[in-house]
């Protein structure tokens, strides 16, 4: 290797300029959040390095005691986060950290108004990870060797968080990453110890991962030494210890009674990337033969990448604790993509492949479980919590309408979740269940009545309306873009035709006669 090769100064990708940017003025009312952000990727690299060591157990070099170890140097003013890790090499910490390399991007940039209160929440939702350091760093170095590279292999990165940073190839003993952050003037605060656990308790203490720093422990002096003159001279000298300052267990493995509101809210911001706390979960453990344990959100905002097919699916698959994947399209079908969690199963073998869950009887089983299960989160929302189900439709209703084209095993279920616009109040606000059509329909009336628009105006004004609307019939206006899509797909609910105001027959049967009756009166 060249010495030009081992250190270089590049440029950050224009779009992580403006990121650390707008992070640094938007995220400092709420800055101790860098090391919950850097304890999540440290912990997500101790999944991967578990996963990979499945099949290569070498991977751990001797040692298998995965943790993440915090310092501080008052006197160097630097916090420490290390990790023993799956680790990187030189290409995927320039592709990680010099690039912001993930679905969603340029619909984040176009979507910040330049309000700091609006585009805190939208940079938390975009997920921020590492570069949360340099909301209290000048300066930071990370150093990193993967897993089974040789000594000689490591890199080392470091930024001030401007223009460019330097990537340089060290020698590094342990596998796994270091980061230092250089603290800024103002930021003394986290040169605590107290301070610092605090933190950790406060967002991290669900990391199922040991996390350590050093304290200092007074030895206990025995009764012999405390007597005497000479006993009093002689200071004990303060021993250091490492201690473990987080629960360490896997949330999801305890009763549901034994954790608090603000545990699962701080497990969704884990594994949900999210600033914000979440609309609603379901924690369940499935006993019998194929047994498995989930805990699943629903956020409370759409992700920018909601409408990217490519985008990864935002639930975790384990097995007996131990992560496998975080890309398994196999537990959640598309109209649910957005829903963020884990899911443990306790009776699939450790060394699954990718292959093994694309066929497995067990994975389609649980999945048929978990979408049940979800599905009634969401039933509970809408009856329980009327409010909060409107944020959601506001959120996810377009996503939702895929369901009765996409499962057909649940297509009631999901129907009756829907929600429409519709004459009954004749504005645009999507409030309206199938059910409340047909609560409301008109004695003699069979059908379900819909006009498809490709805005809600047209659809309002769509003069196929006059009729019903002189007849007192209600119509569900409908203007998304899947709407058209969806209503070939969904041909009846609860015996009644669903059926276009525009297109074909319109025989109003009952009410036709109802109607000439009056007249021969």
């Amino acid at each position: 290797m060249t010495v030009k090769a081992k250190k270089e100064t590049l440029g950050f990708e224009t779009e992580v300029k403006h990121l650390l940017h707008l992070m640094i003025h938007s995220l400092y009312s709420n800055k101790e959040i860098f090391l919950r952000e850097l304890i999540s990727n440290a912990s997500d690299a101790a999944d991967k390095l578990r996963f990979e060591a499945l099949s290569n157990d070498s991977l751990y070099e001797g040692d298998s005691e995965l943790k993440i170890r915090l310092e501080f140097d008052k006197e160097k003013r630097t916090i420490t986060i290390i990790d023993n890790g799956i680790g990187m090499t030189r290409a995927e910490v320039q592709e990680h950290i010099g690039t912001i390399a993930k679905s969603g991007t340029k619909q984040f940039f176009e979507a910040l108004t330049g309000e700091q209160a609006k585009d805190s929440e939208l940079i938390g939702q975009f997920g921020v990870g590492f570069y949360s350091a340099f909301i209290v760093a000048d300066k930071v170095t990370l150093t990193t060797r993967k897993a089974g590279a040789d000594k000689s292999q490591g890199t080392r990165w470091e930024s001030a968080g401007e223009g460019d940073y330097t990537l340089e190839t060290v020698e590094k003993e342990g596998r796994g990453t270091e980061i230092v952050l250089h603290l800024k003037e103002a930021e003394s605060e986290f040169l605590d110890g107290y301070r610092i656990r605090s933190i950790v308790r406060k967002f991290s203490d669900h990391i199922s991962l040991p996390i350590v720093m050093d304290k200092e422990v007074m030895p206990e002096m025995d009764s012999d030494e405390e007597e005497g003159e000479e006993a009093k001279e002689v200071k004990p000298v303060a021993q250091i210890e490492e201690e473990t300052i987080n629960s360490a267990s896997a949330l999801w493995t305890k009763a549901r009674q034994d954790i608090s509101d603000e545990d699962y809210n701080q497990f969704y911001k884990h594994v949900g990337h999210d600033f914000q706390d979440p609309l609603t979960f379901v924690h369940s453990k499935v006993e019998g033969t194929n047994e498995y344990t989930l805990l699943l959100y629903t956020p409370a905002r759409a992700p920018f990448d909601l409408w990217d097919r490519d985008a990864k699916h935002g639930v975790k698959l384990y097995i007996r604790k131990v992560f496998i994947t975080d890309d398994a399209e196999q537990l959640m079908p598309r109209y649910l993509r957005f829903i963020r969690g884990i899911i443990d199963a306790n009776s699939l073998p450790l060394n699954v492949s990718r292959e093994i869950l694309q066929q497995s009887k067990q994975i389609s089983a649980i999945k048929t479980g978990a979408v049940k299960k979800v599905l009634g989160m969401l039933e509970n929302l809408a009856k329980n919590e009327p409010e909060k189900y409107e944020t959601f439709w506001s959120q996810f209703g377009a996503v939702i309408k895929e369901g009765p084209i996409e499962d057909h095993a649940n297509k009631a279920r999901v129907a009756k979740l829907l929600r429409f616009a519709s004459t009954h109040a004749d504005t645009d606000k999507q409030d309206v269940s199938l059910e409340d059509y047909v609560a409301r329909m008109k004695e003699g009336q069979e059908n379900i009545y819909y006009v498809t628009a490709d805005s809600f105006s047209a659809a309002k004004n769509s003069p196929h309306l006059e009729i019903f609307r002189k007849k007192g019939i209600e119509v569900l206006l409908l203007s998304d873009r899947i709407d058209e899509w969806l209503v070939s797909n969904l041909d009846e609910f609860e015996g009644k035709h669903i059926q276009s105001v525009a297109k074909g027959d319109l025989n109003l049967g009952a009410l036709d006669e109802d109607e000439d009756k009056t007249a021969e009166e």
